[in-house]
């Protein structure tokens, strides 16, 4: 679910450098190309041909186009059908940002070529896509990996090492969260040697979120993870109930029930301030990490809003990271 209706722009434009090729065609229409000379994507064939660019169209001295290939392989290399061509590196009216164009499309030729564009500003580590700053460089996911080891300190699974570490953040009364939960369960097959953390990022607009987490919180506290996933898969379950105030209390009562905790002790330890502390630290993690959605999986830095991802093409981003971190 969208954190605030007002961003679905960018999160378009986020899209545009995150999501298989045929969710951003179904998503948002592709940026016009620059001015300056720079011709509009061609119509797709048998397999897209793209333009020659025209050396005049690379006008900035940074980022180059070996900086540039180096972001968007690891942003869709993990797509083996996914091609592209940057197009232009364009100096701007104001010093260092500079404008990028590239054109993608599919070897098949069945999705429509587009043109997206960029702006790369001078540290050399963001981009403007959209409305959004996002992390751009040969290794774009580093930063983000290394803050998620170091803070997402939720209820986990799996193994101990944050080799390969795939942190959930999501929302208990967010229904693109329950849906979520399938696939979170098959990860855990899937790769059990992973760790799976459950991040909680209650959204303002749902009342009974934050109420859900602070039990949550709890729930592990007293009773371990087991007792958490247990409790998380009953929440979910009954994720209707929390749309009233009576029906969140006996949701809430009957997962801790079915999780063999004591309702009164974990209601009493909900309302501690140390964990309200610990919810509010997971929310500034996620915004630290300009995460504005749920469910967003971040894959070993990399977020990905999960929300209508195919399982496979979920596993093939995992596998891809994986290749990419060199992970044993």
């Amino acid at each position: 679910m969208i954190r605030l209706s007002a961003r679905f722009a960018s999160l378009a434009a986020l899209a545009a450098l995150t999501l298989p090729l045929y969710q951003v065609s179904a998503q948002e229409q592709a940026p016009a190309a620059p001015e300056q000379g720079v011709p509009a994507a061609p119509t797709p064939a048998v397999a897209p041909t793209f333009p020659k660019p025209d050396p005049a169209n690379f006008s900035a001295t940074a980022p180059t186009k070996q900086v540039v290939d180096a972001f968007l392989r690891a942003s869709w290399g993990y797509d083996d059908t996914r091609i592209w061509q940057v197009q232009a590196i364009l100096k701007t009216k104001v010093d260092g940002i500079s404008k990028v164009v590239v054109y993608v499309g599919d070897k098949t030729g069945k999705q429509k070529p587009a043109a997206i564009q960029f702006f790369a500003l001078a540290d050399g580590k963001h981009i403007i896509a959209g409305d959004d700053i996002l992390t751009f460089g040969e290794h774009p996911y580093a930063d983000g990996r290394l803050l998620a080891q170091q803070r997402a300190d939720g209820p986990y699974r799996g193994s101990p090492s944050k080799d390969l570490e795939l942190v959930e953040f999501a929302d208990f009364q967010c229904p693109h969260c329950k849906l979520a939960q399938a696939n979170m369960d098959k990860l855990a097959v899937d790769y059990p040697k992973a760790r799976i953390v459950f991040q909680n990022y209650p959204l303002p607009q749902h009342p009974a979120a934050a109420n859900a987490a602070a039990y949550g919180i709890c729930v592990n506290k007293l009773g371990g993870s087991s007792a958490f996933f247990a409790f998380v898969g009953t929440v979910f379950e009954g994720q209707d109930g929390l749309n009233t105030p009576d029906g969140a209390t006996l949701t809430l009562n009957s997962a801790l029930t079915k999780a063999g905790l004591d309702p009164v002790k974990v209601a009493a330890c909900a309302s501690q301030p140390d964990t309200l502390a610990t919810i509010a630290a997971s929310v500034k993690l996620a915004q630290d990490l300009d995460i504005n959605q749920t469910p967003t999986l971040l894959i070993n830095g990399r977020a990905l809003p999960i929300g209508g991802v195919p399982y496979e093409t979920l596993k093939q981003i995992i596998d891809y990271q994986i290749s990419l971190d060199g992970v044993k």
